[in-house]
């Protein structure tokens, strides 16, 4: 309950009449880009996922930018698994490419999200992890919006979201 809390204190968790990147519209509006800026959640975070992946076994963590990016180095900081971050775009100068690290054939990797709505993210990059040669381990987000219809793990859903509302609402009365 302590990171729900958080998250309304920091002003992560809003309640209202909200439309999200999907272009669906929603009543309840989550900003974990907001909420990794703070160290204390960022670690509540990162631990939960931590907690998650101990059962599974993998090689390396990946994430896409830009909302991944934090929770994923503080995942790969406290798992000591390398870590790999798909770009939203091929990069057309330096080196090009759509990734920063590497994946080899074989590698097992656990993909890190921050949300997930209709999955769309979290597919690309499993796709993207499969066409270099690995293995989607799982799929971890710290918010699952349970929309999406997809099999993954998660930290939080919607449905605990609105129960905090509920809650926070009831012990203010």
């Amino acid at each position: 309950m302590k990171l729900l809390e958080r998250l309304i204190e920091v002003g992560a968790l809003k309640f209202g009449d909200f439309i999200l990147s999907s272009g669906k519209k929603s009543n309840v509006y989550v900003d974990i880009k907001i909420a990794i800026t703070y160290p204390d959640i960022l670690e509540m975070i990162s631990d939960r996922i931590v907690d998650i992946l101990k059962r599974y076994e993998f090689d390396k963590i990946a994430c896409i930018e830009l909302g991944g990016v934090p929770i994923a180095t503080a995942v790969s900081l406290k798992t000591k698994k390398p870590l790999v971050i798909f770009r939203k775009e091929q990069k057309s100068y330096g080196v090009g490419g759509d990734m920063i690290g590497e994946i080899k054939k074989g590698e097992r990797v656990a993909i890190v999200e921050d949300v997930i709505t209709t999955g769309k993210s979290a597919l690309s990059v499993a796709e993207r992890v499969k066409r270099k040669g690995g293995v989607v381990a799982t799929i971890v987000a710290v918010v699952d919006r349970e929309e999406s219809g997809l099999e993954f793990e998660s930290v939080l859903k919607l449905s605990d979201l609105i129960k905090a509302k509920d809650f926070f609402n009831s012990a203010k009365s």
